[in-house]
């Protein structure tokens, strides 16, 4: 008779999960000294935080860990088996923690970093690190994927030379990546053989996977086919892409999608369940205005620059480029929920899906007078508009499609919409506050939502 492990696995309770997986194999060496930024040498963490950590109480360190990894057949929607084991690898992990135990919340965010343009990318933590500071969480960064290694290997000889995760070569197509992301969770909460414990003394009792985008499919597919086999993490925050999940394990899993995402995805949505929840922000792109200011603070930190001329690039699109919804807020709600659905098991509130005018030949949503869409979380930015921001773009440069649009209403349109200042931020409090209640969003967000439409001139 066949063992059915996912049959026993829905019976047990969520906290007894990790037990069923063992301590890392791995094993960690670390803190690796650096260099200050800027410094020839590049002896340095690619990817250190433009997020000020040290006045808040927090410390970024990067470790290295080095263990062996199965390859695994990646049925559809179905758990996987092993295809050969044994292949070794040796990677990093950036940690940012607090400095002390009393500041932490217990939660570890273990981020896969997405390697889209050929580097690793910390994206959620561009996205929420701010958040997780203001809330005492900690964060490790994976360097799972081999083009991300091997730019490492590129960007600092001296200091990544000897890290890789195609076993010399011979697993293409990131095979490895899958046990090296389980290796990372199990050393954040137990440790590994080395015996360094990366999270400073710190004690996990949640660990939460997150990746965006093209990480973010790959957690998909971890999800379906890997981590029903020896489940590693608590939660899932699945961001900006990804196929369809399985909920049939007992895993809380979060999938939150700008506009931009949704053009795609639309047409087949996937139902709300007791162990699935997905959010879609009208109006937001895929990389969005915070996304690339937070990207440009960290490419000129690391060239020693100083951080206050970050600006977002100009990708050459035919529309003004990217969105100003700040999607963020809902994200940084998003993770407090599905740590409250992971602890108590409190499921996070429903939200409605885009609206969609038609399906065939091409997907089109349904938008207002001003080419704003309905339906979604409608943020204030959005649904008391001063632009149209879209999820939508195009032009010569193959990214266009991601960065969204931007377009400001004129002085004509404005006028004739908020005739006067009070009225403008009553309506933003409105919305604002109702977001709130509704749990799209927190406290500090609606806050500055009202205090910004406040310290605007509109209506003046």
């Amino acid at each position: 008779m066949r063992f059915d492990l996912s049959a026993l696995l829905l019976t047990l309770p969520l906290t007894l999960l990790p037990m069923l997986s063992s301590a890392a194999d791995a094993t960690v060496s670390g803190p690796v000294a650096l260099d200050p930024a800027g410094f020839p040498s590049r002896n340095m963490i690619f990817l250190s935080s433009a997020v000020p950590l040290r006045e808040q109480g927090y410390v970024e360190e990067e470790y290295f860990m080095e263990g062996v990894a199965a390859r695994y057949d990646l049925p559809e929607m179905e758990t996987g088996a092993v295809l050969d084991d044994g292949h070794p690898y040796r990677t990093r992990l950036i940690v940012r923690r607090p400095e002390n135990a009393d500041r932490f919340n217990g939660v570890v965010v273990v981020e896969w970093l997405n390697v889209t343009g050929g580097t690793d990318k910390d994206i959620d933590w561009w996205q929420s690190g701010a958040h997780l500071v203001r809330n005492g969480y900690a964060y490790v960064a994976v360097s799972a994927q081999q083009v991300g290694v091997e730019s490492l290997a590129g960007w600092s000889p001296e200091r990544y030379g000897t890290l890789d995760v195609s076993h010399d070569g011979m697993v293409p197509g990131d095979g490895m990546s899958f046990d090296i992301f389980s290796d990372a969770g199990r050393v954040a909460r137990d440790g590994g053989s080395g015996m360094v414990d990366i999270l400073g003394g710190l004690e996990p009792e949640m660990l939460i996977a997150t990746g965006h985008s093209q990480s973010a499919g790959r957690l998909a597919t971890y999800l379906n086919s890997v981590h029903p086999l020896d489940p590693v993490y608590d939660g899932f925050m699945v961001h900006g892409g990804g196929g369809r999940i399985r909920d049939d394990q007992p895993v809380r899993i979060f999938k939150l999608m700008a506009e931009t995402d949704m053009l795609r995805r639309a047409a087949n949505p996937q139902p709300d369940t007791d162990w699935f929840r997905q959010w879609e922000v009208a109006g937001s792109s895929h990389v969005d205005y915070p996304f690339e200011v937070e990207w440009a603070r960290v490419r000129l930190q690391q060239d020693g620059l100083p951080m206050s001329d970050a600006a977002p690039r100009d990708p050459g699109c035919e529309l003004p480029p990217h969105s100003r919804v700040p999607f963020r807020d809902v994200m940084n709600a998003a993770f407090e929920h599905l740590v409250l659905w992971v602890r108590e098991g409190k499921p996070p509130p429903v939200a409605p899906s885009l609206q969609v005018s038609r399906m065939m030949p091409e997907l089109e949503f349904a938008r207002d007078e001003h080419g704003n869409v309905f339906g979604g979380i409608r943020l204030a930015a959005h649904a008391v508009p001063t632009a149209r921001n879209t999820g939508m773009n195009y032009g010569g440069n193959r990214f266009c499609i991601l960065y969204g649009s931007h377009h400001p209403f004129d002085e004509n349109l404005l006028e004739r919409l908020y005739p006067d200042h009070d009225s403008y931020v009553a309506a933003v409090r409105e919305v604002a506050e109702q977001n709130l209640e509704d749990g799209y969003i927190l406290p500090h967000a609606m806050e500055r939502t009202v205090r910004n439409a406040n310290a605007s001139g509109i209506g003046r």
